[in-house]
Order: C-alpha cells, then sequence, then structure tokens
C-alpha cells in the first residue's frame, strides 16, 4: 500500500484593509436654552443643552426631560441653530 500526502501550500495570513476615515461634514446641532429652578416663581437658573438633530421639537423634549431629573420647574427660552 503507498500512502498519498496531499500537497498543502501555506499561504502567510492577509492582513486586513485599512478602511479610510471618512470626516463627517456639517453636522445639524441646536442650542436650547432653559431657565430652571425647584421653587414657583423664585430664583431660576440658566442652562443650555445641545443637541445634533435638526427637529426643534425633539431637542425642547429632550431638553426639558433632562432638566427635570434636577430640578422641579423647566421654561423652554430659546432654541437656536448652531
Amino acid at each position: 500500500m503507498q500512502e498519498t500526502v496531499a500537497e498543502v501550500a501555506v499561504t502567510p495570513p492577509v492582513k486586513a484593509v485599512k478602511k479610510n476615515k471618512v470626516s463627517k461634514g456639517f453636522t445639524p446641532r441646536l442650542r436650547v436654552t432653559l431657565r430652571v429652578g425647584n421653587e414657583f416663581e423664585g430664583k431660576m437658573l440658566e442652562i443650555v443643552h445641545e443637541a445634533d438633530t435638526l427637529s426643534s421639537l425633539v431637542v425642547e423634549q429632550e431638553a426639558t426631560k433632562a432638566a427635570r431629573k434636577k430640578f422641579r420647574f423647566a421654561e423652554v427660552v430659546l432654541v437656536k441653530s448652531m
């Protein structure tokens, strides 16, 4: 009986192709200014919330939701595109 050995070709591992990073162009950002406080008609502070979206309604809701975690009263003063 004769043993047959299959020829095996050893190849070096292929390196992964490095992807080029694409620079991001314009990112839409909105800035919301809120007046917040814990007392009704008491001392109020102004805080700023920024978001990466074009929808002013969504930004207002996100900002008030974030402000309500720390303050009792939150009032939207200004929504501005950056």
